[in-house]
């Protein structure tokens, strides 16, 4: 047999003609006019079987550079962190790896109990009221978060810091398209949210100022400072995208009384294949809890009083009239937050305080020998897991020269900011050892020679 499965045999095909009433498959496309339809052969491989298909497919992976093959010191919003052993193993079970939306709470009590430890954790870590089952990504929630400030104050204006990851700045553009709300971007000033700048853009039409903690060049935020300037216009609200494993360590941003918490889960238990799929989260208080976008799992009891979980405040269009919606995100990323639960329930409230920890401690470490090699650390000041070093090449040819090493450079920064031309944005995770620091530092020393 050229196939593990059992593929469709002449008989099986000519049977299935006959039970539609045609004689050949071209007379399923008799509708489609002749003008149209495709003459001749197409111009692909002939097939091949499935042990040839694989190995041809095995070697064009293999032809890829991997986080196993090379060392990675590359964040900018996508991270390589620890992932438990457990996590694979819970996940790969059928009735979470098939499980879908959990409408039926009589036969998924499993999968909605499992969200719902997703959104308790989530709360925990930010410091708010309440979050959601997941959102698709950081980006997104982050743009819904925006739009939902809109609503909510009826203003038409947002401030957003330029320190944000630039990619989300991008899916804000494109969200706000729709409702007609005004983006005014603010200036950062050695590497954070000029102070100054968003004083002077704050008004009365502002609906809300958004931030990012830790910001896209990992520097930490003055959230105190910036929720005094917020306070001056008392309907304006302050909206915070945070890397939930900083949340660790840093102060929640619901502490500093932030209105709305958003960010990316993708640093728990989900591995960085590619740039995605990921899991956004998005967390907020409770006066905003009937405007969340997305699914919320709620606990309740039987007609037994028994404990069970079902979906609630569902305010999405497939349940009520569009017009009345909070939003149009159909779904969410139910295994992706499964894998996210599973990792901080197996690192615990402890571990995962020592992850982050391990993660600045290894930046500060990386920033101190990149100094004594006589690298310039741009944006100086208390950071999270990245720094931005300078070069005096461009990053990119510098890139290609580490990869040559064994190593996965940094993040361009030119590539969205000229000014930062020749910037380099580097991440170090709990993952990296001294051994592959110092091994970067000389391979870097010796490039930059």
């Amino acid at each position: 047999m050229e196939f593990r499965y059992l593929p469709m045999t002449e008989t099986d095909k000519k049977e299935m003609l006959q039970r539609v009433g045609v004689e050949h498959s071209d007379e399923l496309f008799s509708d489609i006019p002749e003008g149209v339809r495709f003459k001749g052969e197409l111009d692909i491989k002939a097939p091949k079987n499935e042990y040839q298909l694989m190995k041809e497919l095995t070697d064009l992976a293999g032809k890829n550079v991997n986080l196993k093959s090379h060392t990675s010191f590359l964040g900018a919003g996508v991270y390589d962190h620890y992932i438990p052993s457990i996590v694979d193993h819970v996940i790969s079970r059928s009735e979470f790896y098939t499980a879908y939306t959990p409408y039926q709470p009589e036969i998924s009590q499993g999968e909605l109990q499992a969200i719902f430890e997703f959104q308790t954790m989530i709360c925990e870590l930010t410091g708010m009221d309440v979050a959601n089952s997941s959102m698709y990504d950081g980006g997104t929630a982050l743009a819904e978060a925006v739009n939902l400030s809109a609503g909510q104050t009826k203003k038409k204006k947002v401030l957003v810091s330029k320190s944000i990851h630039p990619e989300s700045l991008d899916v804000i553009r494109s969200y706000v398209k729709g409702p007609g709300v005004e983006v005014v971007e603010i200036d950062h000033k050695h590497g954070v949210t000029d102070l100054d700048h968003l004083a002077e853009e704050l008004d009365e039409d502002t609906a809300s100022v958004v931030v990012q903690y830790p910001n896209f060049f990992g520097r930490i935020e003055p959230l105190d400072q910036i929720r005094s300037i917020v306070d001056t216009e008392k309907k304006a609200m302050m909206i915070t995208s945070s890397n939930p494993l900083s949340l660790g360590y840093l102060t929640p941003p619901g502490e500093f009384g932030a209105d709305i918490v958003v960010g990316d889960a993708q640093v728990f238990g989900i591995p960085a294949q590619y740039g995605g799929p990921h899991c956004g989260y998005f967390a907020t208080t409770k006066k905003l809890m009937r405007k969340v976008p997305g699914r919320l799992v709620g606990q309740t009891v039987d007609e037994e009083g028994r404990r069970g979980f079902v979906l609630t405040l569902q305010a999405r269009e497939q349940h009520i009239r569009r017009d009345k919606a909070t939003s149009n995100i159909c779904s969410n990323q139910a295994l992706n937050a499964l894998a996210a639960s599973v990792a901080m329930t197996s690192l615990g409230k402890q571990g995962l305080k020592k992850m982050a920890k391990m993660n600045i401690q290894k930046t500060a470490y990386m920033k101190k020998q990149l100094k004594a090699a006589g690298f310039e650390i741009d944006f100086e000041g208390p950071f999270f897991n990245e720094i931005v070093v300078k070069l005096e090449r461009n990053v990119s040819e510098v890139n290609q020269k580490l990869l040559d090493k064994g190593f996965i450079g940094g993040y361009d920064l030119g590539q969205v900011d000229e000014n930062l031309k020749k910037s380099m944005l580097l991440a170090v995770t709990e993952i990296r050892t001294k051994d592959e620091i110092d091994a970067f530092v000389k391979e870097m020393g010796d490039i930059h020679v």
